[in-house]
C-alpha cells in the first residue's frame, strides 16, 4: 500500500484528494472520497452561501467518520463568513486559493483545523509555507478551471524543494495511476485530482457538463479569462480558467476590450446558454486530463483503482527499467 506521510498527518489510507471544485464539490462527494481512503474536499465557495456550506458539511459527516475538508476561492469577498462556517463544524482541513493565506492561518490552527494552500507559483509557495499551512499544494496549468500557467510536473519539484519539510500535493493532469506514480516520484505526497471527480457519480453539477467533459479529448480545453470578465468575477488576473473550447470562446479570444460595452448583452448571453445546455455558449471548465477519462464512475471506485494503478506501476516498473 502507498503511504506517504501526508497520509498520517491527515488520518487517510491513500495519499489522493478530490479538489475542492466551488459549488459542485459536495458534502455527497467528500464522503464518497474520505470513505474509500482518500481525503475528500467540500467547495465551499458557491452562489448559496454560508448555509450551503454548513449543510454540505452535515451531510458529509452523516455518511463518513473519516476526515474530510472545505475549499475556498478565497480571493472572493465572502470568504471570511464561509471560512467561519468551516472551523465552527470542525473540520479537518481548509483549503485556501488564489490569495495569501496569512489571514486564514491563525484562526484555523487556534481552532485545530489544518490549512492547505493551493499556489501556482514558486513565490506563492514560499509565501505560504512562511505563513505557516500545513499542506502546499502545488497547482499547474494543465489544471482545469482556474490555474496559472507553469507545467505541473516542472512546478512541482521545484515546490517541494523550497518548502521541505511540508508535504506537497501535486494538483493538474492527473487522472489516472500514472499522473499519482509520477507525482510521487517527484516527491510529492499526494495528489489533487478535480476533472477526474467531475466525472464521478457524485459530482454536484449538470450532468451536460459531465457528459461535455467525457466527451472532450486532450486537445479541446484552452485558458481563458473570458467567462470570468463578463461576469466580473473576482480571480486574479493571473489565474485564467482552463475550459472546454467552443464557438464563443473563439469569437471573443483578442476583443476582450470590448467586453465592458457588451456586458449586459454577454451576460445574458451565457446565462441562457447554461439555462439550454448550449456548448456552444456556454462555459465548462476542464482540465487537460478530460482525455484520459473513459467513463462515469462512483467517486470511491475512482480512489481505488488510481491507487491501485500506481501501486502497480511503483512495483514493477522501475524493475523493468533497471533490471
Amino acid at each position: 500500500m502507498i503511504t506517504t506521510p501526508l497520509c498520517t498527518l491527515l488520518g487517510i489510507a491513500h495519499p489522493m484528494l478530490n479538489a475542492s471544485m466551488a459549488g459542485t464539490a459536495t458534502g455527497e462527494l467528500a464522503a464518497a472520497v474520505s470513505e474509500a481512503g482518500g481525503f475528500g474536499m467540500i467547495g465551499g465557495t458557491n452562489p448559496d452561501g454560508a448555509a450551503w456550506v454548513r449543510e454540505q458539511i452535515r451531510i458529509a459527516r452523516s455518511l463518513t467518520a473519516r476526515p474530510f475538508g472545505v475549499g475556498f476561492i478565497s480571493s472572493f469577498p465572502d470568504t471570511d463568513e464561509l471560512a467561519r462556517v468551516a472551523l465552527e463544524e470542525g473540520v479537518a482541513a481548509v483549503n485556501h486559493s488564489f490569495a495569501d493565506p496569512t489571514p486564514f492561518v491563525a484562526p484555523a490552527h487556534a481552532a485545530g483545523v489544518k490549512v492547505f494552500a493551493q499556489v501556482q507559483t514558486l513565490a506563492q509557495a514560499i509565501a505560504a509555507a512562511r505563513a505557516g499551512v500545513d499542506v502546499v499544494i502545488a497547482q499547474g496549468g494543465e489544471a482545469g478551471g482556474h490555474a496559472g500557467t507553469l507545467g505541473t510536473f516542472a512546478l512541482l519539484p521545484a515546490v517541494v524543494d523550497a518548502v521541505a519539510p511540508i508535504p506537497v500535493v501535486a494538483a493538474g493532469g492527473i487522472a489516472d495511476g500514472r499522473g499519482l506514480a509520477a507525482a510521487l516520484l517527484l516527491g510529492a505526497q499526494g495528489a489533487w485530482m478535480g476533472t477526474r471527480f467531475v466525472t464521478s457519480h457524485e459530482w454536484g453539477g449538470p450532468s451536460w457538463e459531465q457528459e461535455a467533459v467525457l466527451a472532450a479529448t486532450s486537445d479541446d480545453t484552452v485558458q481563458t479569462r473570458l467567462y470570468d470578465l463578463i461576469a466580473e468575477r473576482p480571480f486574479p488576473a493571473g489565474n485564467p480558467d482552463r475550459m472546454l473550447r467552443n464557438a464563443f470562446i473563439d469569437r471573443w479570444s483578442g476583443r476582450e476590450s470590448e467586453i465592458p460595452a457588451h456586458r449586459e448583452a454577454l451576460q445574458a448571453e451565457v446565462a441562457a446558454g447554461h439555462e439550454r445546455a448550449d456548448l456552444a455558449v456556454a462555459g465548462v471548465s476542464a482540465g487537460v486530463s478530460a482525455g484520459l477519462i473513459a467513463s462515469a464512475r462512483p467517486a470511491g471506485e475512482i480512489v481505488r483503482e488510481i491507487v491501485q494503478e500506481a501501486e502497480t506501476l511503483l512495483r514493477e516498473r522501475p524493475g523493468m527499467l533497471l533490471g
